[in-house]
């Protein structure tokens, strides 16, 4: 005789067979067990639906229905909830309509999960009216609804721009006796950050503090972006205090983040202390970490340093990319090595990294500041690609340079090629032939600009 539990132990052994994406076994193990007599039940047909949904399509999930159907036993809830649920993540919402609907004919009651994904289907679609219609109707049924259901309300609003409602639902469901978890509380910071409400999102880390949760890292991080974001470094630097005196610790792009905005501001003491840091708690530096910590010896003039972590990507089995070199072009060009500079551009060239526009308007604009505009005008006039930023470089150094009249050629062939060029760069440029006493060829230069405006 073949007992309950023998079900049991192969629902079991399916779920562990679909968890590893192994569905032909867990097939494989089904057909085993009819055959010994060991009869599936609508948890075994379940864990197939969710497998074939999450990992094949929901076509393929849906041919389970049928299968059970054909076996004797009613799809549940369950079954119709990870259809819909499928159908939600592939953002197919007439889908999801449909299969609420089917699960409503044929007599099986939706309970508060089918609603939660109805919910997120409409957010997801940019439908926040037709979402909170659908959270009403939770409302209206007598649900009880769960910290799941208000959290996909608050984090669709926040996410359709409606953060403002949001945080009044928020509100509301304290003053009904709704305990936020920090899960809660963290998709509402999120939610301001995003919006640039970072005033907001610091009073609601505050009442965090206060409900009894403590914030977690997450709850830091999202914070400390968002002022590093906004340039409010000074705030960001005491969140990161603050974060660092409760005991959290960044990820590696935590780290990042913070050593890029101690750079930016000039605190170079800190950015190497957060480095170090860094590689004592033990965080494997990815590329971006190593670029962010070249950019930082580049700041401080310490190219050996610089050069060093090159070859300790190498070693590491990394491949540099683009930005990695061109930060080192960039640093070596401010520091006025220009020559080391388009040394280092050739050997990029050299190991096939293909054109790098960034790099050679870096290589102009250090040629010009160290004093050898010809030569940067000769580079110019070699390059096979050039941006706005490459005339409006050009012509800025040439106006300091005094040579007006060589700028307003430069500018005559970006209106010519259809290329934006700074108000402040063509003010430059116009007063300084006035100035200069070419009153005639600033005057012809103004017309052009303005047919130039008219044409486009």
């Amino acid at each position: 005789m073949v007992c309950w539990s023998s079900t049991k132990l192969m629902n079991i052994c399916i779920a562990a067979l679909c968890k590893g994406q192994r569905l032909e076994k867990a097939e494989a193990v089904l057909i085993d067990g009819i055959r010994l007599g060991v009869l599936p039940d609508v948890v075994t047909y379940n864990t197939l639906i969710g497998a074939y949904c999450r990992f094949v399509s929901i076509d393929a999930g849906y041919s389970i229905i049928h299968r059970m159907r054909e076996a004797g036993i009613n799809p549940d809830v369950i079954s119709f909830n990870s259809l819909i649920a499928c159908a939600t993540r592939k953002c197919l919402l007439s889908r999801s309509l449909d299969l609420f609907e089917e699960m409503v004919q044929i007599g099986i009651i939706p309970d508060a999960c089918s609603y939660n994904n109805l919910m997120h289907c409409f957010f997801k679609l940019g439908k926040p009216d037709e979402a909170n219609r659908v959270f009403q109707d939770i409302l209206n049924r007598n649900f009880s609804p769960c910290s799941a259901t208000f959290n996909i309300m608050i984090n669709g609003l926040c996410k359709n721009g409606y953060t403002n409602n949001a945080l009044m639902l928020f509100r509301n469901l304290q003053r009904h006796g709704f305990v936020p978890h920090i899960t809660t509380y963290n998709i509402l910071i999120n939610g301001l950050c995003k919006a640039r409400r970072l005033g907001t999102a610091r009073r609601i880390l505050k009442e965090l503090g206060e409900s009894g949760h403590r914030p977690n890292a997450i709850t830091y991080s999202t914070i400390l972006k968002c002022c590093f974001r906004s340039r409010q470094f000074e705030l960001g630097l005491e969140v990161l205090s603050e974060m660092r005196s409760e005991g959290y610790m960044f990820d590696g792009f935590g780290y990042c983040t913070a050593i890029a905005a101690m750079v930016k501001t000039g605190r170079m003491i800190e950015a190497n202390e957060c480095m170090n840091q860094m590689m004592k708690n033990g965080i494997i530096p990815d590329l971006v970490t190593y670029n962010t910590l070249i950019n930082l010896y580049c700041k401080e003039r310490k190219f050996d340093d610089a050069f060093k972590l090159l070859d300790e990507i190498e070693k590491r089995g990394m491949e540099c990319d683009k930005y990695t070199h061109t930060i080192i072009i960039d640093g070596l060009c401010k520091s006025g090595y220009v020559e080391e500079a388009q040394r280092h551009l050739d050997y990029m060239n050299s190991m096939g990294f293909g054109y790098n526009l960034v790099a050679f308007n870096c290589i102009i604009d250090g040629l010009c500041k160290a004093g050898y505009i010809d030569h940067a005008m000769k580079l110019f006039k070699s390059m096979e690609i050039k941006d706005s930023f490459t005339y409006t470089s050009l012509m800025h150094n040439l106006c300091k340079a005094r040579r007006f009249r060589c700028a307003s050629k430069l500018m005559l062939s970006c209106l010519k090629g259809g290329i934006d060029v700074l108000k402040s760069t063509r003010r430059a440029v116009l007063d300084g032939l006035r100035h200069s006493g070419f009153v005639s060829e600033a005057r012809k230069l103004q017309s052009k600009i303005r047919l130039a405006r008219l044409l486009r």
